[in-house]
């Protein structure tokens, strides 16, 4: 799974990178440890525009009667999206794009302590996952909330974890939006090892208090 990522890329720089129209109450960046149940940066399509803006990182299905009342959604499973009640029909027609700069993923060795690796592109522009969201509301309160998509890792990033967020080329964004046709369950696949990059990272990112563009810096693994 995925369950911290940084994003630096000001606001406006990605509603141009995203020909989308940037709401006005945006998350503040840059963010260097995001954490579920936050406000984070969310591109979808609103009839024939794309929007800019902040969706809670937690999907609550519509029957939830608070936020809380079930299990934390924050990754959605690729191989069974289609088929989970909570999932199905926002993988049909509720796309979305989530911008990173990169994620972090935690590796336990044997007999050993979780340690912390930081993932990030191998080149330039920022890591795109696939994402589906949803609205919610009950007595008076409203959230639109969202999940990552996650699919079976291989190569490096699966000695790391055996999950990994799909990430998104920007030739596949307007796919996943649905602005292209169908086609979008063919995206849902595993990074190659040579479009990642992955380096260890300080255990001060275990704290979601904890801020600072030093949490990405590599250090000996």
């Amino acid at each position: 799974m995925c369950g911290r990522f940084a994003l630096t890329l000001p606001s406006d720089a990605m509603a141009q990178l995203f020909e989308a129209a940037p709401a006005n109450d945006l998350p503040p960046i840059p963010n260097y440890n995001i954490c579920p149940t936050t406000q984070i940066h969310v591109i979808y399509r609103e009839t024939d525009q794309r929007r800019l803006v902040p969706m809670r990182w937690g999907f609550i299905p519509r029957w939830y009667k608070a936020p809380s009342d079930g299990p934390l959604l924050i990754n959605a499973r690729a191989e069974t999206l289609a088929e989970k009640p909570a999932f199905r029909e926002a993988c049909r027609t509720r796309r979305c794009l989530i911008p990173a700069d990169g994620f972090y993923e935690w590796f336990r060795p044997e007999g050993g302590e979780k340690l912390p690796w930081y993932i990030r592109p191998a080149g330039e522009g920022p890591m795109v996952f696939a994402g589906i969201w949803q609205d919610w509301e009950q007595d008076g309160e409203r959230l639109t909330s969202c999940a990552m998509v996650t699919t079976q890792a291989t190569g490096r990033m699966a000695e790391i974890h055996h999950r990994i967020p799909v990430i998104l080329q920007p030739r596949d964004w307007g796919k996943w939006l649905g602005e292209e046709g169908h086609g979008a369950a063919r995206l849902m696949q595993p990074a190659a090892d040579d479009t990642l990059t992955f380096h260890r990272v300080d255990k001060a990112v275990n704290s979601n208090r904890a801020t600072g563009p030093e949490l990405i810096e590599e250090i000996d693994a």
